[in-house]
């Protein structure tokens, strides 16, 4: 019975594998649901041609989070520096004439046919592991701006570079979005980071005013209906379907906007059919999810026994929330169109895989953390768990300190 017990998983453990699995048995039915007729109208003739794919892609994304959860925080310190580097290269080979793939005028792919792999997704993972490996070999590199500047943030800037030339600004954005939340679990001071998002900011805006699809892109963000027809009309389809819905949705598989109204309906755009079809309930429903993966994401980060562990779960964690947050922005209009799909939802073979082999790690972490903690001393973030007072009173309100005097029970 004590070898069963301690064989047990943690409820944060049980938590993240509950919602992933529930994220990916949706995924593949809104999936077949947003791509069945347009794929029978206009593509391949097979309604189910795309949740094929999506299950083939989602049960080796199964086998490789299984493994990471076995065995991943054995193997990642030593395998960083290489997926960072492999990552790097295939994200410079996509741009050599004859290698990459051009889809919709970006150039994201390697391969050829139903073969392709987006090196960008495996370069964002890549990054969250090289950054929460350097934040807990130099923690003090995370006090001053010389320290975080060479060489973290020169590796992210040269990565946001290429991506940018690709051009793929919403992977972009979500690896400065990922990393900067990380840097806060690491304990960057405000005003530090501050300056740093200040930077961004302007950057961004710069990049974004001066590439014309950019910029048509961020006006039609400030008012899409100004040019429906055009370059506003992927957005106002999305809100006129998720308007359509209402609360509890017109039905599942009854969507009107999936068939040759709303571009990227399987991908970039499922939630805009979950909403028309699921509702406001739908909605909620995901973002209870997301929300349970937060949660647990963060609980694992707090009981990990070393601190290489907890920025890593903290770096997944606030990779899939961030990139989850910018999709519903632009898909409820209130970001502009990024491309980013939604994690474990959308259909794409290399998110899916990438991030279920990620999900694989903090499930690693959620599993052995708590033990290890406990046996071996408990290194702190103080960006989740509580500055140092936070700890003394808890630690006084368990073992019955002293109490000043005059101080009354409440």
């Amino acid at each position: 019975m004590a070898a069963r017990a301690a064989r047990k998983r943690p409820v944060e453990y049980s938590i993240l594998y509950t919602a992933t699995l529930c994220l990916l048995a949706f995924g593949a039915v809104m999936v077949y649901s947003a791509s069945s007729a347009e794929s029978l109208l206009s593509g391949t003739g097979d309604p189910s041609f795309y949740l094929k794919r999506y299950l083939i892609c989602g049960l080796l994304g199964l086998v490789v989070m299984h493994f990471a959860s076995r065995n991943g925080l054995k193997v990642i310190r030593g395998l960083t520096p290489v997926l960072l580097i492999a990552s790097f290269v295939l994200t410079v080979a996509v741009m050599l004439p004859g290698l990459g793939v051009t889809v919709n005028g970006a150039t994201r792919w390697l391969g050829a046919g139903p073969l392709q792999f987006q090196p960008s997704e495996l370069l964002k993972v890549s990054l969250v592991l090289y950054a929460a490996q350097l934040l807990a070999a130099r923690p003090r590199a995370t006090k001053t701006l010389g320290g975080l500047f060479n060489p973290l943030l020169i590796v992210v800037g040269v990565a946001c570079l290429l991506l940018l030339k690709q051009p793929d600004m919403g992977t972009a954005l979500v690896i400065c979005l990922a990393i900067g939340t990380l840097l806060v679990a690491a304990g960057t001071p405000v005003r530090l980071l501050g300056g740093i998002f200040g930077t961004l900011v302007g950057l961004a805006i710069v990049v974004a005013l001066i590439e014309p699809y950019r910029r048509e892109r961020l006006t039609s963000f400030l008012d899409p209906f100004s040019d429906a027809g055009d370059t506003g009309f992927q957005a106002v389809q999305a809100l006129t379907a998720i308007g359509s819905g209402g609360f509890f949705g017109v039905g599942l598989g009854e969507s009107v906007q999936k068939i040759f109204y709303l571009p990227e309906a399987h991908t970039d755009m499922i939630l805009a059919i979950i909403g028309e079809e699921l509702g406001l309930i739908g909605i909620l429903g995901v973002i209870g999810l997301y929300g349970m993966i937060g949660y647990a994401g963060l609980r694992a980060a707090k009981l990990a026994g070393d601190l290489h562990s907890k920025l890593l779960a903290a770096g997944i964690t606030s990779l899939i929330l961030c990139q989850a947050t910018l999709n519903f922005f632009a898909v409820l209009g209130m970001a502009p169109l990024t491309g980013v799909p939604l994690p474990f939802l959308s259909y794409g073979s290399t998110n899916l895989v990438v991030l279920m082999g990620a999900m694989g790690l903090l499930l690693n972490v959620a599993a052995t953390g708590g033990r290890a903690r406990r046996a071996r001393g408990k290194p702190r973030l103080e960006a989740i768990e509580g500055g140092r007072d936070a700890q003394d009173r808890d630690r006084r309100g368990r073992h019955g300190g002293a109490r000043r005097a005059g101080a009354r029970g409440r």
